[in-house]
């Protein structure tokens, strides 16, 4: 797949225009714009070099059109989605990128001195064929499985290119496998190549990779109960297995949710020999020589009662790399119980406690307002002289409007604060407001 946006778009039009009955392609096609106001002020607190701060404040649109099947054995649909950001207050000291265009800012790319753009856009299609309750899609994907997450944490999302087969012929059980190719990062219009962290830097020997190869099954053996099993396989980067089990339990009062995950991941193809390692293929992480070797486990479990939720988890990062996930070095979303609004605490060695209370205010007649903070605290971070430590503390306070001219707009206002002496780690605060208006076209 050279384009696999490209591809998708002319699969899709040569089948319906061939004299496939497109009833069900016209009449179950839905379109909707979201619009996206976002403000982040990055603080960071410590060490001399810049950026000691970064602001940015954009618009952005999200346009997804997702149309129903074309009748017949095989049905044949297409989806698409547009994305345009415009720039609103952001300047060559707030948006520090250095002098490297190729490297966006917090949310915008940037000009070749560093500066953000004025605005940006990018589009994407997918082609997607259906028998029976078997579906194939090809071009642009945005995947939430345990092996590969895309990233909605600015003004736009970020979208992956490739192909994906999900299947739910068996009752209770849905397999999922699929192979990507490129991604669009959060602040760029470019397709890159894969990567992960200690590969994808600025330095000429960091290194990429088109084929990361996943699957996975999903089984309910109860409808309280959940099993999965994922793989991913990032050619010549790591190899990973997954297991994850989910369950609910009502009890007298209250529900107690559980909710655990092991992560087993090795090296693959050059990041397993010191020859590729030296050329660029390497991991982050400490005494490991570049090479990926990771086990990580979590447990978490949350009891909620009467708008209440009380939370509380554990998560212990072995071996001698970090964790590794898809990450092109521009904003990245991981499966961990930790990936939170600044940090990950992934690094190996890493042991983190975490504890997180939500309240939804309609328990008290007030719908739409919620509220949620959480704190983690990362100890045993593997370091070249001595084990290094860092905490985290979120706050989020969000309302959607439930009638009126302004039905449905969400606002949130999210604060945290990060402290660590890991390496290459700076404290940080920050604060993100985010206005979201979904319209129905």
């Amino acid at each position: 797949m050279n384009n696999p946006s490209t591809l998708a778009v002319a699969i899709t039009l040569a089948t319906i225009s061939s004299g496939a009955n497109a009833a069900g392609f016209i009449e179950d096609s839905k379109t909707t714009i979201a619009a996206r106001n976002f403000y982040i002020n990055s603080d960071n607190r410590s060490g001399a070099a810049l950026p000691s701060k970064q602001e940015e404040w954009g618009q952005g649109f999200i346009l997804n059109f997702t149309s129903g099947y074309t009748q017949g054995t095989v049905g044949v649909g297409l989806d698409v989605i547009g994305l345009y950001g415009i720039r609103l207050d952001s300047g060559r000291g707030t948006a520090y990128n250095g002098t490297n265009s190729a490297f966006g800012g917090t949310v915008f790319p940037s000009e070749t001195d560093g500066s953000a753009v004025n605005d940006f856009a990018n589009a994407g299609a997918t082609a997607k064929f259906k028998i029976s309750k078997t579906e194939a899609k090809i071009g642009t994907l945005m995947p939430k499985l345990p092996v590969v997450q895309y990233n909605d944490g600015r003004l736009l999302p970020q979208t992956f290119e490739g192909a994906q087969v999900t299947s739910n012929e068996i009752d209770n059980l849905t397999l999922v496998g699929g192979k990507l190719e490129h991604a669009k990062g959060r602040n760029s219009s470019n397709s890159d190549s894969l990567s992960i962290a200690g590969s994808n830097g600025r330095s000429a020997t960091a290194q990429r990779s088109n084929k990361f190869y996943y699957a996975g099954a999903d089984y309910k053996l109860s409808k309280d109960l959940t099993v999965q099993y994922y793989y991913g396989n990032l050619d010549d980067f790591y190899k990973q297995h997954f297991l994850g089990l989910t369950h609910s339990l009502a009890l007298p009062v209250g529900s107690l949710k559980s909710d655990l995950r092991y992560f087993n991941s090795d090296s693959d193809g050059k990041n397993a020999s010191a020859e590729g390692r030296l050329a660029g293929y390497r991991s982050s992480g400490y005494q490991n020589n570049g090479e990926v070797d990771n086990r990580t486990w979590s447990a978490q479990f949350t009891y909620s009662l009467a708008g209440h939720g009380l939370t509380a988890g554990y998560q212990r990062v072995n071996g001698t790399s970090d964790f590794p996930f898809l990450n092109q070095g521009d904003g990245a979303t991981s499966y961990l119980i930790t990936d939170v609004q600044i940090g990950k605490f992934q690094r190996a060695g890493e042991r983190t406690w975490l504890a997180k209370y939500t309240y939804d205010f309609s328990a008290v007649g007030v719908p739409g307002l919620t509220f949620l903070a959480a704190y983690l605290k990362g100890t045993d971070i593997n370091a070249p002289t001595s084990d290094r430590s860092e905490w985290e503390r979120d706050l989020t306070l969000g309302y959607v409007v439930q009638a009126g001219t302004f039905k449905d707009l969400g606002i949130q206002v999210r604060n945290a604060t990060l402290r660590s002496d890991a390496v290459n780690q700076r404290d940080q605060d920050e604060t993100r407001i985010v206005f979201n208006y979904p319209i129905n076209l």
